[in-house]
């Protein structure tokens, strides 16, 4: 059974969407690849507390790194890239080759950015942290804006 809640960030609002308690996708607003609203299940902020209290620390500086029980959906090879995004450092960035290299399929880089793209949980599942091969900022299912926030935010950079 699928539940979700809407919450405020820095970033705009955030959906967050649970199947059967576990968290399953954090969504932002004009989100590319955002599912239909009719599928995150009705509002119910119960299996949610712990998914807030640990955005509400990273977006404070608080926190860099998420210890969050999630499930991710998708083909074996969308989750392999899901689980390189989990290891680059918070206020690091890595490019598609290099998470390709990182899979062992360095000619794989395109559909790195495709299986990025994909991604159900941003910033929990740090996707904005990839950027291109001469390290400018490419494709982000939130926005560029908001990839160059997070990035900047992250690096102690940012201007609010």
């Amino acid at each position: 059974m699928k539940q979700h809640t809407v919450i405020d960030s820095p970033y705009g609002p955030l959906t967050l969407v649970a199947d059967d308690g576990v968290l399953c996708g954090l969504y932002m607003t004009d989100q590319r690849h955002r599912p239909p609203e009719e599928s995150f299940g009705a509002p119910d902020d119960t299996p949610f507390a712990e998914a807030q209290e640990q955005l509400t620390a990273y977006f404070a500086g608080e926190l860099t790194e998420f210890t969050l029980q999630f499930r991710l959906q998708g083909t074996p090879f969308q989750r392999s890239v899901w689980e390189q995004l989990t290891r680059i450092p918070y206020g690091e960035t890595r490019s598609y080759g290099q998470l390709a290299d990182a899979l062992g399929n360095p000619k794989a880089s395109r559909a790195v950015g495709l299986a990025n793209g994909r991604n159900p949980l941003g910033i929990i599942v740090p996707c904005h942290r990839v950027i291109g091969a001469g390290g400018d900022l490419t494709g982000y299912g939130g926005g560029l804006d908001r990839k160059r926030r997070l990035l900047d935010f992250e690096r102690g950079t940012a201007l609010f």
